[in-house]
Order: C-alpha cells, then structure tokens, then sequence
C-alpha cells in the first residue's frame, strides 16, 4: 500500500494554527507569462498550461474519454494528464484548492532540493539529537542515532506517538529497531523532516513553499494564509498541512520529473531528486501496510513512493512502470510521473468536503492504467 495513502486522514487529533506571515519581497518568477518551450517540444507554464490534442502527444482521445467516463462513477474530484509538460486531459474542477494530505512530504523533498540548489547545505547524516529534534517524549538510546536521512525514508526507528490513530495502533514498540533496519510509515519522522527543514534553512516551511516554489512557478491558486501548522496534542512537531489545487501540484510534479530544471533553469538539485525517487525500500520491505487488492509495486525513496524497478542506466526501459514515481495521500491525492513516457497524472479527492469521500489504492491503479492504455502513439485506433 502506498505511502500516505493509509494515514494523513481525518482521524488524526491535531490543533490547528494559522502561521501566514507578510514576505519581506516577492521572488521574481522564473519564467515570462507565455512560459517556455524547449528545442525537444517540452514546455514549462508561465501563467496558464499549454493545452493541446492528445493526438498531438500521442495519445487516443477516445481512450481518454473512456476514462471520462469511468471517473464520473467514482468520488475523482478533478485529475490531469500532461505529457512533456502539456496538458492532453482535464478532468473536474482542477482549481479547487484542498488538503493534499501526504503529499505535503514530497512538497517538502522539493523544498530541499530547491535549497541545495541555492546553496544552503544538508547533511543527511546528522542525527536527530544533532539536530534538535527531541520531542516532549524523550529519545530512547538507540532512537538519538537516527539521521535526517532515515527520517526521510521511514527508517528512523523512532515509534514515537503521532497523533494518528491508524499508525500508532500499528507501531512497533519502541527500541525494536535499530534506526536504519526497518521500514515503517510513522508521521513522526515525516513531521521531524519539516522541523528539520526550518533549523536549518532558518525560515518557516510554508514561507519556503511561497518562496521557493509558489512564486518562482506560477502557482495560479496558492494562498499562504491557507497552509497549517497543526500540532499533535503533548508534543512540539507539528503536521505542515498543505492545501494546493491540482494545476497547481501538476507544477511541483513537472519540476520532479524534469530533475529541477524549470524552463533554462536548474532550479531544484537533479542528484537530490534522483535519489529521493529512487526505491531504497522494495515493495516487500513495505510489509507493514499492504492494502487488499493493492496491484502496485511501490517501493519508497526518500519522501516518495517509487516503484520497485528503477531506471536503468543508458535509458534503457522494459515498461512503463519503471522508474516511475509518486507523491501519494489519503484518500485520492496523487502527483505520479512516468519518466518512461515523459508523461504525468495528477489526481485530486476533496476530503475538505466530505472525509469520507475515497478514491481506492486499486481503482487508481486502474485509473493509471487507462492513462497508459491511451498512450498509443501511431497505433491508435
């Protein structure tokens, strides 16, 4: 089962804080209203995505529209399909600005990355204790040893209490792990992550989010005064909720997929991405959370899902699936790119509205597999 697809959900017991802070100076976007278009045919938006035909990607319409079709009979509030930074599929109300849930954590990886890349050194190896992260509840022995990495990639070891009543019935007990041997989706080190974020760059993490990838992109619906610091009850980290609608994801997907480039610009460090995307976790050290029916292989990086078979050196594919990525969330939230086919899916459920409202783990893969299914180029028919 996915990352964040289990947890992130209504059940979790948070207060709420309103952070918004005034920025000193806007940055400067990236890139001019019209956006750009480079000499391969990839295009990065300005103020608007670039609409095209399928066909003109490659992809039947009709397929599309049997996938039309067949989100209308489920809870899809609003998804799109974009290859090589076009947009070949719209569906619902993709301005619609909600809760992405999990997503906020491959948010923060491009947060990360966007800063290596200005210069501002990460040393993935220092520990918790280094870093000053202890909680209310202090650190046992073994858990001061955990580094920012293993926070990153839900190995820290750390089965501290994190205001989800899924994950911590389910949490190992603690001193079970040493940080590093074992996988488990716990959003203790998830929030330690974005606590993290902020000792070390010096700035609020949604100021960051405004700064670093808001402004410089274009988002067309972010508004600061949205984002909340939610805080678990006897504890001092905090859940950096994120509401973003989905034209708005599509871009932190396009800068993922692009490793950092935005338009002539290296924005986010490539060797950083890279690594996060990459499956250090296997779908089988994921044994904890395997939905029923889940049909997905997705492995874990570092604050994505990634599916267990890589890319191959010399861009060699045999699928797909390979090499492909995902920010996942509960209940129906999805940034998903397929770097086999410079392609994108970006899926949105409004939990906002309604928490109970649910796009299935096996229905979305079903959903991916009829994006790809239309992808037939000049055998479409």
């Amino acid at each position: 089962m996915p990352a964040g697809c289990l947890f992130e959900g209504p059940s979790s017991k948070y207060v709420s804080r309103n952070t918004s802070l005034t920025p000193p100076s806007a940055p400067a976007p990236l890139l001019s209203p019209e956006g750009y278009t480079d000499e391969n045919g990839w295009t990065w938006p300005g103020t608007e995505w670039k609409q095209v035909s399928p066909e003109s990607e490659g992809f039947s319409a009709e397929r599309l529209e049997a996938l039309r079709s067949f989100l209308k009979t489920h809870q899809t509030d609003s998804m799109m399909v974009i290859s090589r930074g076009h947009v070949v599929f719209e569906y619902g109300d993709t301005k619609l600005v909600s809760k992405v849930a999990s997503v906020r954590k491959s948010m923060l990886s491009l947060l990360y990355a966007v800063e290596m890349q200005k210069g501002l050194k990460f040393n993935l190896d220092q520990t918790v204790e280094q870093l000053g992260l202890e909680d209310k509840t202090p650190f046992i022995e073994s858990e001061r040893h955990a580094t920012l990495q293993q926070l990153m990639m839900a190995r820290s070891g750390i089965y501290i209490r994190s205001g989800n009543d899924q994950q911590d019935k389910l949490s190992p007990k603690r001193g079970s792990s040493y940080p590093g041997v074992r996988w488990f989706y716990n959003n203790w080190d998830f929030d330690a992550a974005g606590l993290a974020f902020e000792k070390i760059a010096h700035q609020d993490i949604f100021d960051a989010l405004r700064d670093d990838l808001a402004l410089p992109l274009r988002f067309q619906d972010f508004d600061r005064s949205r984002q909340r610091k939610n805080y678990v009850e006897n504890s001092t980290h905090f859940e950096y909720a994120t509401y973003l609608s989905t034209r708005d994801m599509a871009r932190l997907g396009l800068l993922a997929i692009s490793h950092g480039m935005w338009g002539k610009t290296l924005w986010a460090e490539p060797g950083f991405l890279d690594f996060s995307v990459y499956p250090s976790t296997n779908f089988a050290g994921r044994n904890e959370f395997k939905a029923e029916g889940w049909t997905g292989r997705w492995g874990y990086g570092m604050l994505w899902s990634a599916w267990e078979a890589p890319q191959y050196p010399g861009n060699v594919w045999t699928g797909p699936y390979q090499g492909a990525f995902s920010a996942m969330g509960a209940n129906g939230q999805y940034i998903t790119a397929f770097p086999a086919y410079n392609l994108l899916v970006v899926h949105k459920v409004n939990i906002d509205q309604d928490p109970s409202r649910k796009v299935s783990e096996p229905t979305y893969m079903t959903i991916l597999d009829m994006v790809l299914d239309a992808k037939c180029d000049k055998d479409c028919k």
